[in-house]
């Protein structure tokens, strides 16, 4: 029986791909988080039609994801800029295990696009388990869901 168009979803894993599952969107933050933060530079880099990243742009703004800034070139009309807010700084982990899983499991011939590494010492870091009350990392295969 199909769901009711006004039943909310009970797994925060598909209210999350209601707002992240379109093919462009992570790719739209992707670009945001490397500094990329007008339209254009974002449609350029992506070669997205703008129909497209404007509706992405749109549900993100909707979504928290995203916040607009008002910039005016000299010469120009009155433009929007994207940046992150706290929920789309958030999103960086899971980038970073898309990114990580992709180095492992489809990796190109000439290595890693990009590394990750700590800030304050220059160390490679991944993404892993860690346990709540603790600092060590936890195998995925000794996770469960619950």
């Amino acid at each position: 029986m199909p769901k009711a168009v006004h039943d909310e979803p009970t797994c925060s894993i598909e209210r999350s791909l209601q707002v992240l599952g379109e093919r462009w969107t992570l790719l739209i933050i992707r670009e945001i988080y490397t500094g990329k933060h007008r339209f254009a530079e974002i449609q350029s880099s992506l070669g997205i039609a703008s129909n497209l990243l404007s509706t992405r742009l749109k549900t993100l703004v909707e979504a928290g994801v995203l916040r607009k800034r008002t910039y005016q070139a000299p010469g120009s009309r009155h433009r929007d800029s994207y940046h992150m807010t706290p929920a789309g700084q958030d999103l960086q982990v899971i980038l970073a295990a898309l990114q990580q899983w992709g180095d492992c499991y489809c990796p190109r011939p000439s290595g890693p696009s990009a590394l990750r590494r700590q800030r304050s010492t220059g160390q490679p870091v991944h993404v892993g388990f860690i346990a709540d009350d603790d600092t060590h990392e936890i195998a995925a295969s000794d996770v469960s869901l619950l």
